[in-house]
Order: C-alpha cells, then sequence, then structure tokens
C-alpha cells in the first residue's frame, strides 16, 4: 500500500504545525497497526469504485485509527463501520454518485421557495464531518446550514441493513432562533430538529434500510456537547425519545421508528386541524419528493 506517510500528507494541512504534529501520530499509529491497515487497503483495492474512493477521500485510512464514529469504538469495529458502509454506498448508489459524494459534491433531494429564502435538503458529505459519519442530510435556508445530521451506514447485531446516526448539528448563526421560528411557521408549526429526522427517515426508506439507530448522550464519541459545568447543551437521547425512539440492549444506541409516529387529526383540538392537515400534507410531499430524488441515485 501506499505509504502513511504519503496518505498523511494528502489529509493533514503541512503548513499548520498541529496539523503537522497529527500527520506524525497519523503515520505511526498506521505502523503500529500496520497488518489490519494492509488489510483495509486490500479491501480499497478490490474494485474500481473503491479504489477511486480511497484515493480522492484518502480519509478512510485515518477514521479507523481515531477513537470515532462513537464513544468506546475499537480500531476493529471502525474499519469493519468503514468497509460495510462502503459496500452498501457502492452496492445501492450509482458510481459517478458515490465518488461525487466523496468529492464533497451535494445532492438536492428537496427544495421550496427561492433565493436567500429557499429551504432544500442535500445529501452531501464533507471531511470535517468524519468523526461522526461518513455522510449528512443537511437542511439549508439559502446556503446556510440549519441542521444536519451525520451517519453511516451498518448492520445491527440482527444482520439487518441499518442507518446509525452519529451526531446532529443544529444552526451556528447569530440570528438562529429567528430564523428557526420562521422556518417553524413555514412548515406549519413543526420543529425544524424534526424535520431534518423525518427527512432522514425518508432517506433510509428509499434506500430500504431496514433499522434506525441514534447515538445517545453516553454514546457519543466525544464530550464538546457538555458544558464545563456538565450539563447538556443539546440531550440526544431525550430527543430520539420524543421522536419515537426507544432504549436497545447497547446503551450507546437508541432505537428509532422508521416512520414518525402521527397523531390522528381526531385526536387534535378542532381549531388546530386545518394547521394539522397542512402539516401532514407537507410532510408527505417532502417524503415523496425524497423518495423520488434518491431513486436517481440509485442504482
Amino acid at each position: 500500500m501506499e505509504s502513511f506517510l504519503s496518505i498523511g500528507k494528502k489529509i493533514y494541512n503541512m503548513n499548520n504545525p498541529r496539523e503537522v504534529r497529527r500527520m506524525w501520530v497519523f503515520v505511526l499509529r498506521g505502523y503500529f497497526h500496520y497488518q489490519k491497515l494492509n488489510k483495509l487497503d486490500k479491501f480499497f483495492q478490490q474494485n474500481t469504485v473503491l479504489k477511486r474512493i480511497a484515493e480522492i477521500y484518502p480519509f478512510v485510512y485515518e477514521q479507523p485509527t481515531r477513537a470515532f464514529f462513537y464513544n468506546k469504538s475499537n480500531l476493529n469495529e471502525r474499519i469493519n463501520l468503514v468497509e460495510t458502509h462502503m459496500l452498501f454506498m457502492v452496492d445501492r448508489f450509482k458510481a459517478n454518485v458515490v465518488l461525487d459524494l466523496y468529492r464533497s459534491q451535494p445532492y438536492i433531494l428537496w427544495e421550496q421557495g427561492e433565493g436567500e429564502e429557499k429551504l432544500s435538503l442535500r445529501l452531501w458529505y464533507h471531511p470535517g464531518q468524519r468523526k461522526e459519519g461518513l455522510l449528512s442530510t443537511t437542511l439549508l435556508i439559502g446556503e446556510q446550514a440549519l441542521y444536519q445530521i451525520m451517519f453511516w451506514f451498518n448492520k445491527d447485531k440482527e444482520c439487518k441493513d441499518a442507518l446509525w446516526i452519529g451526531a446532529m448539528q443544529g444552526p451556528n448563526m447569530s440570528n438562529a432562533k429567528e430564523i428557526i421560528k420562521q422556518v417553524t411557521k413555514r412548515c406549519h408549526g413543526y420543529r425544524t430538529k424534526n424535520l431534518i429526522l423525518y427527512m432522514t427517515q425518508a432517506v433510509a426508506r428509499a434506500l430500504e434500510i431496514e433499522r434506525i439507530y441514534a447515538v445517545t448522550n453516553y454514546g457519543y464519541y466525544a464530550n464538546n456537547h457538555v458544558r464545563l459545568d456538565r450539563k447538556l447543551k443539546t440531550s440526544f437521547s431525550d430527543f430520539w425519545h420524543e421522536a419515537g425512539g426507544w432504549e436497545t440492549d447497547d446503551r450507546r444506541f437508541d432505537g428509532l421508528p422508521l416512520i414518525e409516529p402521527r397523531k390522528s387529526v381526531d385526536d387534535v383540538p378542532t381549531r388546530k386541524r386545518a394547521v394539522y392537515r397542512r402539516r401532514f400534507e407537507l410532510l408527505d410531499e417532502i417524503d415523496m419528493v425524497i423518495y423520488n430524488a434518491v431513486k436517481k441515485l440509485r442504482k
């Protein structure tokens, strides 16, 4: 395989002293785990598409060497995760789509409105998201990201194809509260973080995924979602449960439904029924548009 030094220089910014240090740490880890990483390299050499993925996205060699994806993951698990995810990508998506995604080329799955007020959902990936996943869904207004969910594909304990959510991130702009309020109103009172989860579930269904799991507060790979006083800024677990999730026998992950539970309109107060009907109509439309968009990307 290509030398770890050569791979490291592709991954890290050699003009940044901190990045240079990380590069040398990667090189040392690479040689320490040479046999396993050499086996990973042989995996990526088995066909043209996998080989091209490794060429344009050399982070596939780095991610397994670092404590990424979820709490207490080990090297073997991370290697298996990367391999299984990439096999799924090559099996379900057209080759040019897979390569575009790892060139950070986004695909628009849904959009509404125009200009700076346009809402859109993009399927894409950027190396900066590699700590928490290998693909993402991102909800934007104009060109500003509102919410994004990072995830990967892997088998669960029953060997079912599953989408595993490694993190959900909210808006990082000065007027975030006002923008979220406006978008919630446009979506007939439907919260934006519920919307990005609903859209991710729609992507999973379009790809014939059988299960969804989401990292819990305990399972998150790092502690940067915890303040210095140890109180959570964002409770993943609480939100997953609000969205119909449940605890699993692995405390690092909660299970999530493939389809969001809905209230019956008959159970909604009369004065709110029109709003709920419009909301459900919007969600059904989003579901159909995402399904058709993903279908175009599939083999």
